[in-house]
């Protein structure tokens, strides 16, 4: 759940609703922590207001940060789904990885580049306000060019999926020619330092008084370690799909059943004997709909007799479908952002097969143990995984 704030260079910006949350978490710990320790004898209220104007200049400065990947990537050809902010900075989701270790160096470097240069702008703003005794201002621009600071060493930092893991990715990739490889490897480099950051969060629940501290590490060591599975798993799929088409996994053998068969006989000779989750309805060839085992659940049983399939199939208008000629990665793609199990392959309106994610599982399943078994193809290395949220040029606040 989120909130849309507009579009920057053509890239949308939303608000997740754990953004929220951290803002004011943030804010409060710089109006009653920070600022009294590092600034005494200032008024409450004035902790407070400069504790939210850091909070926004902290997240503007993320959002620059990730707009900088944004901006280099569409600048690339790669399309760019929008930016969210949420509890743990900042994401830009663009929709593929890079085609070649020197763009995903480029992409990578961009956002450390863009939070070094605010470091360099907030500094001189601070030192100018320091000569000119303005007062807080002095507190929020020495802030501002500490966290920009900050931000891009953090993410420098060689643990995958962070700027730093991706750009250890590009030099491994480079030097191997491996994508697959050079993937695995900063995943299990980026594994380390999330094990090392909720390490050190424990230690500080246990041995400090820094008890916020401790939980902040410890969640950003799950995000980065939960980052880094997922990144490899979309790697792994991406390179097993390389340029396979929905006709070389789909099948050809579809049943189907009528529209005007109960719900009784769809239950008992098709989904108990098939074991398919779904079938497509037809009449005379022409396809109506589909009825899936969801479908037949919503209603009584005993009213399975009088109820026809007609009654409760999803209409064909509303149906999700694909081509054969169309990749496999995609039709992989569609069937999670629409939540459906299964597409009917369509080619000029005739149905030629059904593909689901059974079968496209199938398909990864055992590319991967053959690849597992032999030496990968050096040809098919730069297919990349077309998700929304695959690169995540994360930007994840500091304790």
């Amino acid at each position: 759940m989120s909130l849309k704030l507009g579009s920057i260079i053509g890239v949308e910006i939303r608000l997740h609703y754990t953004w929220f949350i951290i803002f004011f978490i943030l804010t409060w710990s710089l109006a009653t922590g920070y600022m009294p320790t590092q600034h005494p004898g200032m008024p409450l209220t004035l902790y407070w207001v400069i504790g939210a104007i850091s909070s926004i200049i902290l997240f503007a400065s993320v959002l620059f940060h990730e707009l900088a990947h944004s901006y280099i990537a569409k600048r690339r050809g790669l399309p760019v789904a929008g930016i969210t902010l949420f509890l743990f900075g900042g994401v830009s989701q663009i929709m593929e990885e890079p085609k070649s270790s020197e763009m995903e160096f480029k992409i990578s470097f961009a956002g450390p580049a863009a939070s070094f240069f605010l470091a360099g702008v907030f500094g001189f703003i601070w030192l100018a306000a320091l000569n000119l005794k303005l007062g807080a201002t002095v507190i929020v621009f020495h802030y501002a060019a500490l966290i920009n600071l900050i931000l891009a060493l953090f993410n420098l930092i060689p643990a995958f999926p962070m700027d730093g893991g991706r750009i250890l990715r590009a030099a491994l990739w480079r030097r191997k020619g491996d994508f697959l490889g050079a993937t695995k490897i900063s995943a299990k480099i980026g594994a380390i330092f999330a094990y090392l950051l909720m390490v050190g969060g424990f230690f500080l629940l246990l041995f400090s008084a820094s008890f916020i501290s401790g939980i902040w590490l410890i969640f950003i060591g799950w995000f980065l370690k939960s980052g880094a599975d997922a990144s490899l798993r979309q790697t792994v799929v991406s390179t097993a799909l390389s340029n396979v088409k929905v006709g070389e996994v789909m099948s050809t053998d579809v049943h189907t059943v009528k529209p005007e068969i109960s719900l009784e006989v769809v239950a008992d000779y098709y989904f108990f004997k098939y074991k398919h989750g779904g079938y497509l309805v037809t009449k005379e060839e022409k396809i109506l709909g589909m009825v899936t085992l969801h479908d037949i659940k919503q209603v009584p049983k005993d009213r399975w007799r009088e109820t026809q399939v007609r009654d409760v199939m999803v209409p064909v208008e509303k149906l999700v479908t694909t081509k054969s000629e169309e990749p496999a990665l995609d039709a992989l793609v569609k069937l999670a952002k629409m939540k459906v199990g299964r597409l009917p392959v369509l080619e000029e309106g005739r149905l030629v097969g059904i593909v689901t994610r059974s079968d496209i599982v199938r398909t990864v399943t055992v590319k991967g143990e053959l690849a597992a078994a032999a030496p990968s193809n050096p040809s098919t290395r730069n297919r990349q995984f077309a998700n929304p949220d695959t690169y995540e040029g994360a930007s994840p606040l500091s304790g």
